[in-house]
């Protein structure tokens, strides 16, 4: 599998100034120029309001912070925010049912059950974090590849090559 392309930036010390220049306005054609934004959902929420507000340094030293990847961030900060919300429910019900074992006013048929439901409850809860995760995961890698894909898009050679004895003759 080829590798893709380097930015401009990591390119080696072989490339012309010409190509890096028209790779330096590639890079630059891909990416819109506006300072992402915050969604009012994600300002609203305070653990969403942080992942963003640590996002945002990291995405803009790395050239990244782009109204292109606006939407992307903010939803990844909103299912960082579900994903905590989901976990302090789990632990909830797992100190819930920590607290039914100890309950010795129940009888043994009914405390079976509320226990079964409980678990049943921490298992459900488990479930829907491993989905948000696994949605921040897709996002993750739908970022990297996104980065990646841009820098496929520059062109790794776009100038033709000069046949130097056409030039010679006269007819470059």
């Amino acid at each position: 599998m080829a590798r893709p392309s380097k930015a401009v930036v990591a390119l080696n010390r072989h490339a012309t100034k010409e190509e890096l220049n028209i790779r330096s306005m590639a890079e630059k054609s891909l990416l819109t120029g506006q300072s992402m934004t915050e969604q009012p959902k994600v300002a609203g929420d305070p653990i969403a309001h942080a992942e963003f507000e640590r996002l945002l340094p990291i995405l803009t030293a790395i050239g990244k912070n782009d109204a292109l990847y606006e939407n992307i961030i903010n939803r990844y900060c909103l299912l960082r925010s579900e994903c905590e919300e989901f976990q302090r429910l789990k632990e909830r019900f797992e100190d819930n049912l920590a607290a039914l074992d100890d309950d010795e006013g129940l009888e043994a048929p009914a405390k079976y059950r509320m226990q079964a439901a409980m678990q049943k409850s921490i298992l459900d809860a488990d479930g829907r974090v491993q989905s948000k995760r696994k949605m921040m995961f897709d996002i993750e890698k739908e970022c990297a590849m996104t980065v990646a894909s841009a820098m496929r898009s520059v062109p790794k050679a776009p100038i033709e090559p000069k046949n130097p004895l056409l030039e010679i003759v006269g007819g470059g």
